[in-house]
């Protein structure tokens, strides 16, 4: 049984949701999301709060039955407050600045990394060591972080590389004679 499923997805003051079948759309102040669930759960929309219920006892049909209250209750979050991953780029000489929709990095590479933002995140660079992506969609933000990160992962020796606000970096001592 799952304790996750059982529990029904509140709807906050300026959040609707609508249910037509197996998708359920979810519209806030910064913007609509949908999910679409699997066949496996019923989804009802009831109050002011969506529950979602397994059809049947096999082991898929529990499984998707807390996975679809979770991925409907990050609809709610993205809609009403949104997601946001914070970067710190650290290193001699490496720093961020937006141009337009485009990240421009300095990365130590012979030549500056263009990131093309995609639509639906916001990226913004308060500082040139900072970086913040924004968005309603928290698989989205996730992906766009980590791809901005993979240009130049943090590395054990000096620290230097892009790296998770709150991400811990395992230091190393390096060569001793």
């Amino acid at each position: 049984m799952s304790r996750i499923g059982k529990k029904p997805v509140g709807l906050p003051s300026g959040v609707t949701a609508t249910v037509s079948g197996q998708t359920v759309e979810i519209k806030g102040p910064k913007g609509v999301r949908t999910f679409k669930a699997t066949d496996d759960v019923s989804i009802a929309l009831e109050d002011s709060a969506v529950s979602i219920t397994p059809r049947g006892s096999s082991k898929r049909a529990r499984q998707q039955w807390g996975m679809s209250r979770t991925q409907i209750a990050n609809c709610v979050t993205g809609v009403t407050d949104g997601f946001k991953k914070e970067l710190e780029i650290n290193g001699v000489g490496y720093r961020a600045s937006m141009q337009g929709a485009v990240l421009k990095l300095a990365l130590g590479y012979s030549h500056d990394v263009l990131f093309e933002v995609p639509s639906g995140i916001t990226v913004t660079a308060p500082k040139p060591t900072e970086i913040i992506v924004e968005g309603i969609d928290q698989q989205q933000v996730g992906e766009v972080a980590a791809k901005i990160r993979e240009w130049r992962k943090p590395e054990p020796y000096k620290g230097k590389g892009i790296k998770y606000k709150d991400e811990y970096i395992f230091r190393k001592e390096g060569k001793s004679k």
